[in-house]
């Protein structure tokens, strides 16, 4: 007899898991629209504020700016608030953000919008990563590698639908209210269903379970992997350019190719993380994108080279960003603002080191961003050692 009402319990409980978890695939898909919707508007956005393009680009600054604040304060939301309330307020910022970007003839309060959209994409973030931990625990593996993947779907639609929606319309205030709109159902999707509660810390951890050194270590890895990541895919374009290997449809499809097996990646690794340990992912992700590049360094002119090359970077490295989440989730008590740590870590690697190619590309030449993200990768693969290193030492 108790099993006879115990049975519809455990059936409602997973039920919501699985309808949560839906809810965390589409937020990210809104995450990923909410990112690559900036790029493929940018002349438009300069010409409604008229500005140069050069200026239009202190966008991108703010958005990061609005990620990195995030990073830094906003995880303590999910530690002390119900996850989904705030992850759908963050839905319902982002879509009014997106609403408001078409209509603004003003640099400066553009920038204030991006900043606000750039905060709520940043605490999206956040809980998408945290929460599917709290409901998986030492199963996320596979379920964190499509949560990402559809953040790469996300990226690959973004551009789509705003192409779309200018040749039918003739400009950028449709597209922009059509991806407002893409953000509400999940918003809705997510507000019947009750949060996951954070995990309780282990006993050999501090209060709050936050070992710090392990949290630093973390986001050094996302730091030196995003900088990595960022970097080439956003000067891989003009390296193709400045080389001659390639017209700018050719160097266009290039990128568009690159982020297309960076997600491809990502969709591969979810049954290989079902599998295989976290650190072997890692080691072999980080060394094949070094190899990658390097095949890339060694045949300079060879087109085939560089378009094998930035396929292996992109296929390589897709599954890095989530699997260093569920290796930090193996040797720490994931919490928000634990989460929010690793991504200021992020959030500046996506910073600097596309920042520190576009100061050196000129004066030293296109191979210095070949040069820089196997720098970045091979220090990526130090600080992976450097992590396994102390957790083993916390554990004697």
């Amino acid at each position: 007899m108790q099993r006879f009402f115990q049975q519809p319990q455990t059936d409602r409980r997973s039920s919501s898991k699985t309808a949560s978890i839906a809810g965390y695939f589409g937020s990210f898909i809104v995450l990923g629209i909410a990112i690559a919707s900036l790029g493929p508007t940018l002349p438009a956005l300069a010409e409604n504020t008229g500005t140069s393009l050069g200026t239009i680009s202190l966008l991108f600054t703010a958005h990061s700016l609005g990620y990195l604040l995030s990073a830094i304060f906003g995880g303590r939301l999910y530690d002390r608030l119900p996850g989904h309330t705030v992850m759908i307020a963050s839905l319902l910022v982002i879509a009014a953000m997106l609403a408001l970007v078409p209509l603004i003839p003003d640099l400066w309060l553009l920038f204030a919008v991006l900043l606000v959209e750039g905060m709520a994409a940043g605490s999206l973030d956040i809980g998408g990563n945290t929460l599917l931990v709290w409901v998986h625990r030492d199963r996320v593996g596979p379920f964190m590698n499509a949560l990402h993947f559809f953040f790469g779907v996300g990226a690959v639609l973004a551009p789509i639908i705003i192409a779309g929606l200018v040749a039918l319309s003739g400009g950028i205030t449709w597209a922009y209210w059509a991806l407002a709109l893409l953000a509400l159902p999940a918003a809705l999707w997510l507000l019947p269903q009750p949060g996951p509660r954070a995990p309780e810390a282990a006993e050999d951890e501090p209060t709050g379970g936050v070992k710090l050194v392990l949290v630093a270590l973390t986001a050094l890895i996302l730091f030196l992997y995003v900088g990595a990541e960022l970097g080439f895919g956003g000067w891989v374009y003009t390296y193709a350019l400045t080389l001659g290997l390639g017209t700018t449809t050719s160097a266009a499809t290039l990128t568009s190719a690159y982020w297309g097996a960076l997600t491809l990646g990502r969709l591969l690794a979810i049954p290989v993380a079902a599998r295989v340990r976290p650190r072997w992912i890692l080691a072999w992700s980080l060394l094949g994108g070094l190899l990658s590049i390097v095949l890339i360094m060694l045949w300079p002119q060879s087109t085939v080279a560089l378009w094998a090359g930035a396929l292996g970077m992109g296929l390589f490295t897709g599954p890095v960003f989530a699997t260093v989440m569920v290796l930090a989730g193996q040797h720490m008590t994931i919490t928000g603002q634990a989460t929010g740590g690793f991504l200021v870590g992020s959030s500046l690697g996506g910073m600097f080191l596309p920042w520190l190619i576009g100061q050196l590309f000129v004066p030293a030449g296109p191979k210095v961003l070949l040069i820089a993200v196997i720098v970045d990768l091979a220090l990526a693969l130090g600080a992976l050692g450097l992590f396994l290193w102390q957790s083993e030492r916390d554990r004697t």
